[in-house]
């Protein structure tokens, strides 16, 4: 049981390293260049780790994912809760390294200086809206390609997930940086600070009532059977 918390951890540590560690040495926002390499680096971590601990916890590494997986009863609230934790943990262990990283780096190394925290550009009732709406769709895709009821589908799901999350960064990064993962919001507004700490709930709460929707819509819309 450990073992799938365990792989929880790790994956959301290489989700949340690698992708805020692109949009450091990228300097996602400076110019579309940047967007784009940010949106695919978070894209393809997914990808890379669904690949690698997908026959071991599923791979969420986002709580959002999680919850939805367990308003759709494909987990116990336990599992959710512990699922939950331990991708905290990891993204939190990711933004300390990251963060160690960026501290110790020559100042003519890297573009950036944050750690990809999240924050709400035009204001944060728009940024909420933002996160629900990119959430709820990010969180059906999963919910939709893992499914056992709806065709062949699941046996590309990595790389459907992984290509969804990068139309969704695409979208999402001019409005907040793009989140739709409480954890890996968690972990670098602790580094931050400023703003990405003041508007983090904004983070948080945003992508679990968009994977609360996604839940419901996946419910009232998914297939009986196979």
């Amino acid at each position: 049981m450990m073992k799938k918390y365990l792989a929880e951890l790790v994956g959301t540590f290489v989700l949340t390293f690698l992708g805020c560690g692109a949009a450091v040495a990228l300097g996602c926002g400076s110019d579309t260049a940047s967007v784009v390499g940010t949106a695919m680096a978070f894209g393809l971590a997914v990808v890379a780790m669904a690949y690698t601990i997908g026959g071991i916890s599923g791979c969420h590494i986002n709580p959002a994912i999680s919850l939805g997986c367990f308003l759709t009863g494909r987990m116990s609230l336990k599992d959710c809760g512990m699922y939950m934790l331990f991708q905290v943990i990891g993204a939190i262990l990711a933004a300390a390294v990251l963060s160690l990283v960026v501290s110790t780096a020559e100042p003519s190394a890297i573009i950036t200086t944050n750690t990809g925290a999240n924050v709400c550009s035009f204001g944060v009732t728009n940024g909420l809206i933002v996160e629900i709406v990119l959430t709820c769709l990010f969180v059906l895709v999963v919910l939709g390609a893992t499914s056992k009821t709806n065709g062949a589908t699941n046996n590309f799901a990595g790389l459907a997930i992984g290509l969804s999350l990068i139309l969704i960064h695409l979208v999402g990064i001019h409005f907040t940086g793009t989140s739709v993962n409480p954890a890996r919001s968690i972990g670098p507004a602790l580094f931050a600070g400023g703003q990405a700490l003041s508007e983090l709930l904004v983070f948080i709460v945003g992508p679990l009532v968009g994977g609360a929707l996604a839940a419901g819509i996946w419910k009232v819309i998914h297939p009986a059977k196979a």
